[in-house]
């Protein structure tokens, strides 16, 4: 969350933006022409026990061992959303593994909300870093991977070499509870106080109509609109007539309709439930990220980008794309590349 540049007053309205109503992916936008990819080209996936759980984990490249790049995908999605960065690393040079992180997919789905936070996602990566025999790996989130990304920096940071972030800038820590921050400022509409404040009854609808919701949150070039009265995410996911155009084909997204027709939501929404938890959790460590950084951000994405991020993050370097919130997905080509040119820029220093 925000705080002003001395590090210790309450987040301002900056870091709300961040969290806006709409901000994975309600207002989408194009991505350049390219090749739709066939599930069946991605990577079998192997089970991994890690941290008391087993991790779905999808791998590719362990022929260029010694170069590890871990891929942490974001809410509501699974590892086949960085389809087109694994070919991209493995021929760079890297060795690429991608969970389905804990409540997605073929991965456990522990049934306590707090199995759900910050140390329990970190820990689940460092388990995966010892099972491949790795001291420490580049990290790259999207969304809600990368504020697992930017928290495990900050709780292990011995295990992590180079973050890359897309579209979630680091989310400084302020001094009151980041939901209780969220509902004053945006009341209980907004998906991230109604996710905490009525558990389940968001999930429930999201389970209900599956298809109809990740059909019509996945989109780009959707028109503009006014905000609405109402929870966004439980309208989306009864709206019969989805906006603008697919983001992906009908495979692809079958891809991600079958693994939570088969896991449901409850898992991976529980991971707002700890926003709170988390904010405690970090209270007592450094907030300062001392690894080399990349932030990729859309700027046409509905996530705010951060105003003070070189003071958390000094290490930065920041990317600014023509592309919404699915950033990996709507314009992989020049996603691939800023990634890959950074990564020379930094392996060659």
């Amino acid at each position: 969350m925000q705080q002003e540049e001395d590090g210790h007053q309450p987040i301002g309205s900056h870091a709300a933006k961040i969290f806006t109503e709409t901000g994975h992916g309600l207002t989408g936008f194009g991505r350049q022409d390219h090749d739709m990819v066939d599930p069946t080209d991605f990577p079998e996936p192997i089970l991994v026990p890690v941290n008391g759980v087993e991790l779905e984990v999808f791998e590719a490249g362990r022929h260029n061992a010694g170069s590890p790049v871990v891929l942490c995908h974001g809410w509501p999605e699974h590892a086949f959303s960085w389809r087109y960065q694994v070919p991209a690393l493995v021929a760079a040079g890297y060795h690429v593994v991608v969970p389905n992180q804990r409540g997605y997919g073929n991965s456990s789905r522990p049934a306590e909300v707090t199995d759900y936070d910050i140390e329990h996602l970190s820990g689940d990566l460092v388990a995966l870093l010892d099972h491949y025999g790795y001291e420490d790996a580049t990290f790259v989130g999207h969304d809600w991977g990368a504020i697992v990304v930017w928290g495990l920096t900050l709780l292990h940071p011995n295990r992590v070499n180079k973050v890359i972030s897309l579209s979630m800038p680091y989310l400084e820590r302020g001094e009151k509870p980041w939901v209780e921050f969220l509902e004053d400022l945006l009341g209980s509409d907004s998906y991230l106080v109604h996710f905490n404040r009525r558990p389940g009854v968001a999930d429930a609808v999201f389970d209900e109509n599956t298809f109809q919701f990740l059909r019509n949150l996945f989109r780009k070039n959707e028109p503009s609109r006014e905000p609405q009265p109402g929870m966004a995410l439980i309208d989306l996911a009864t709206a019969e007539t989805p906006l603008g155009e697919p983001l992906m084909s009908d495979g692809e997204l079958a891809v991600f309709v079958s693994a939570f027709e088969s896991s449901g939501f409850t898992g991976s929404v529980n991971w707002y439930r700890n926003l709170d938890r988390n904010w405690h959790l970090l209270a007592d460590v450094d907030p300062i990220i001392r690894q080399p950084a990349l932030m990729i951000y859309g700027d046409r994405d509905t996530v705010a980008k951060s105003e003070t991020l070189a003071n958390f993050v000094p290490d930065v370097e920041v990317v600014n794309l023509d592309t919404g919130h699915w950033i990996q997905q709507e314009r992989p080509e020049e996603t691939n590349q800023a990634i890959l040119k950074w990564l020379e820029r930094q392996d060659s220093a």
